[in-house]
């Protein structure tokens, strides 16, 4: 089933993360999709938020994956950079799955092969300056835990 978002700022693409955060409780992996700027970051920011992580989300783009505690840990991973699904194994894909935290992947066409088929996809698409339309599908059967 496919929920659909639209936001007129950055501050309600943050709002609406935080409020999609609840809808994510029984998912490991969240892929996003998304051109530059088109929000992936500020998104994660609020669903981080909403599922009580207390860091404010950074891009990871020159660290590939940035983790942020809380009740429910975040896993945030930039796959801008990375050359494949080779090299997410070698960053320890594994160990990020078994973990129980939600792993929100940017750029997650370019690890397509390495997603579990019961993963969230979510699509940042820009329509306006600072508009944009958050379509969130979750997995059939709700999700899977690690």
């Amino acid at each position: 089933m496919a929920h659909v978002i639209e936001t007129h700022s950055a501050d309600e693409t943050e709002r609406a993360g935080y409020l999609l955060a609840e809808m994510l409780r029984g998912v490991a992996v969240l892929a996003l999709y998304g051109g530059l700027g088109a929000g992936k970051t500020t998104l994660t920011r609020g669903l981080a938020a909403g599922l009580g992580c207390t860091l404010a989300a950074t891009s990871p783009s020159y660290t590939l994956v940035n983790e942020y505690p809380g009740p429910r840990p975040v896993c945030h991973f930039d796959m801008y950079r990375l050359s494949g699904c080779d090299a997410l194994w070698e960053i320890g894909w594994e160990d990020y799955l078994a973990s129980g935290a939600l792993c929100i992947i940017e750029w997650s066409e370019r690890v397509e092969d390495a997603l579990p088929a019961d993963c969230a996809r979510l699509t940042l698409e820009v329509t306006g300056e600072n508009s944009r339309r958050i379509t969130l599908t979750l997995p059939e059967k709700g999700g899977a835990s690690c």
